[in-house]
């Protein structure tokens, strides 16, 4: 779909908000705490950001982008380029670190991680539900939205600027949380790395992660890193992926305009059906059950299962 940029306000240092709105005014497609939205650029960089607005707000999706100065260049585009009443290219809201229902929750957030869990903490205090929330950043002046975060008598929000404090305590925050509560973690990959190594020691607590980068995950029995062939079924051409390649590389050299984006899988733009062969998935966005009907993968990441053959919708 095709939205129009209505306003772009600074949020925090090095972060701006983008609102974007449908340019008939027509209502946008619902979403869900922790949704994140795909947007085209202007240049045809494909990002993905968490929506961060008010879900009440039906007219409207709200995403915050903070600027990385070294990153692809998305974000700077975004921070130097966009211009209120610009158009892009958008797809519909998709949910991969939803909201379960929990009788309490602990909320963890780093930096512009804090964006996701914006929506969760409106829709919990919404419900009356106990949260906690834990907000680190390295100073206050970094720290995005800091108004629609404050404590209510069944939940607790803790801003802690790194030059002031030091880092989130996270051993001693999940250490105080019950049973049977649900962590909800998003930041940079230190931080989540710690979180994980912390969870180990409490089981009892259910941990979600948003990343926005691919997490090294458990490699199959039959994990197979030679070469193999991928047959595009759309063109009848077959390609040879190298062992020091990936499935994208090989497309990319016969079909140019295949869609990517952060070619790390996690961003879901390269997503692709499967039409014959095993996948090895190595990617971080789908989930278990939809990585077993192996129907569907991402091409800049996973690979062939033991060597097989595939056959991709290409």
């Amino acid at each position: 779909m095709k939205l129009q940029v209505l306003a772009l306000r600074w949020e925090a240092e090095d972060i701006i908000s983008v609102v974007l709105r449908d340019p008939s005014g027509d209502r946008l497609p619902p979403w869900t705490p922790g949704a994140h939205l795909a947007l085209t650029l202007p240049s045809g960089l494909v990002r993905q950001y968490s929506l961060c607005g008010q879900r009440d707000e039906p007219y409207t999706y709200t995403v915050a982008v903070l600027k990385v100065r070294d990153g692809a260049g998305g974000s700077r585009e975004i921070h130097e380029r966009l211009r209120v009443g610009e158009l892009i290219e958008a797809g519909e809201p998709r949910n991969n670190f939803a909201l379960e229902p929990a009788p309490g929750y602990l909320f963890l957030a780093g930096g512009i991680g804090v964006t996701p869990i914006l929506a969760m903490v409106d829709s919990v205090r919404a419900d009356g539900g106990s949260y906690r929330l834990l907000y680190g950043a390295r100073s206050r002046a970094a720290m995005a939205f800091t108004d629609r975060l404050e404590s209510t008598s069944r939940g607790t929000v803790e801003l802690i600027a790194a030059d002031e404090a030091g880092p989130i305590d996270i051993v001693t925050a999940m250490a105080a949380s019950p049973a049977g509560t649900r962590v909800y973690c998003c930041g940079p990959p230190a931080m989540l790395s710690a979180v994980q190594q912390a969870s180990a020691e409490y089981p009892e607590l259910v941990v979600h992660f948003e990343r926005f980068a691919a997490a090294a995950g458990n490699a199959p029995a039959d994990r197979h890193d030679g070469p193999f062939e991928v047959e595009l079924a759309q063109t009848g051409v077959t390609v040879e992926v190298g062992s020091d390649q990936t499935i994208l590389d090989a497309v990319l050299a016969v079909a140019p305009d295949t869609s990517y984006s952060c070619a790390s899988g996690f961003c879901g733009t390269c997503e692709t059906k499967v039409l014959g062969g095993r996948v090895d998935h190595r990617d971080d966005l789908l989930t278990e059950d939809e990585q077993a009907t192996n129907s569907t993968m991402m091409i800049c990441v996973s690979r062939s299962l033991g060597g097989d053959r595939l056959t991709l919708d290409l």
